[in-house]
């Protein structure tokens, strides 16, 4: 879920472009130290799409696996860690593809024109920390996420939790920057709508526990 996830970001004191030239002139068992950091990353990828831990886990060892494969097609001119969210991008969507028991949002066209309306509340990303240690408000939190279509579950996630600029992002997922900025704004106010009643109660649950009256 989103409270649990890290920021996806390269190590400190590595030279990745080194380690990758070591690893495509032989050095293979590197590619270990190369991946390690970004398990993470490829995991929640893959969950914020497929919404289902096994597949997620088995989307993330084909990503894995792929990567390694086909590192000497990485060019150095995204961030590696957005590259391999391309690739695991594109593995949880022929994922949904192929499965017959999930509905695959179409991700490729000009599909954000909606009617969709929001409640003018603040941005769900707001939400106090202190609140989130609550462990039913994350719960809360991941039924939200995986409510939303996939086109809006990875926005999220790329953008929000891996924390990738518009311009990464629109290369991890394939899409363009306006698609990102549509999507991604879209994405925001759907998890704040679906969020929003219940911070209201907890806040109002909150109230009552000090003996005040939230009804004032």
């Amino acid at each position: 879920m989103l409270a649990s996830t890290v920021r996806a970001v390269k190590p400190p004191g590595r030279d990745e472009a080194a380690l990758i030239t070591r690893i495509l002139e032989g050095e293979t068992a590197l590619f270990q130290e190369l991946i390690l950091p970004y398990h993470r990353l490829v995991y929640v990828t893959a969950y914020a799409i497929v919404c289902n831990k096994e597949d997620a886990e088995d989307i993330s060892q084909e990503a894995i696996l792929k990567s390694f494969r086909y590192l000497a097609s990485f060019r150095g001119e995204a961030k590696f860690s957005t590259w391999l969210t391309q690739i695991t991008a594109n593995e949880a969507r022929m994922r949904l593809r192929r499965d017959k028991r999930a509905k695959f949002d179409s991700l490729d066209g000009d599909d954000d024109n909606d009617d969709f309306c929001p409640i003018q509340l603040r941005d769900w990303r707001e939400i106090p920390s202190e609140a989130l240690e609550n462990s039913e408000l994350r719960e809360e939190l991941a039924k939200a996420l995986t409510s939303l279509p996939a086109k809006y579950r990875e926005i999220l996630v790329v953008r929000d939790v891996q924390q990738l600029n518009i311009e990464e992002t629109a290369v991890a997922l394939g899409i363009s920057v306006a698609q990102v900025k549509t999507r991604l704004h879209r994405a925001r106010m759907r998890m704040r709508d679906l969020l929003a009643p219940k911070l209201l109660l907890k806040t109002k649950r909150s109230l009552f526990k000090k003996g005040l009256n939230p009804w004032r």
